[in-house]
């Protein structure tokens, strides 16, 4: 079981939640891809408000996720695109057990009890 955290720079930080992943190393790519297929696939079981790493087209930001406008499908393929480019613009960064990885396609160790953080970069306001 690999546990997944999201945190913002602000010092917010989501309950973590827990994907179980057979692997012992995963590129991090494949390990975005299955994080955003799972929300995926939570959130056509919930489909009032989707909760996830990136926002889908089509919704507005809420306290606890996006809205979605109306009732649709969420196309698994293109939040995983979404999320790729996210990171890619620096959106935000991950952390293995603290140990940040920078680039997609790097393996990164998994064993039971992993913690793999989110960290949603905040832009800062003002100045």
């Amino acid at each position: 079981m690999v546990r997944f955290v999201d945190e913002t720079t602000s010092g917010a930080r989501d309950e973590a939640w827990h994907l179980e992943i057979f692997e012992e190393r995963l590129p991090l790519r494949e390990l975005i891809r299955r994080r955003v297929f799972q929300e995926v696939a939570e959130h056509t079981r919930q489909p009032e408000v989707f909760r996830g790493l990136v926002q889908p087209g089509g919704t507005e930001r809420t306290l606890n996720g996006y809205r979605m406008r109306e009732r649709r499908r969420v196309d698994a393929e293109e939040q995983f695109a979404r999320a790729v480019e996210a990171f890619i613009r620096n959106g935000f960064v991950v952390l293995v057990d603290d140990r940040q990885v920078e680039e997609l396609d790097v393996e990164v160790d998994l064993r039971a009890g992993t913690e793999v953080c989110f960290l949603k970069l905040v832009p800062l306001v003002g100045g």
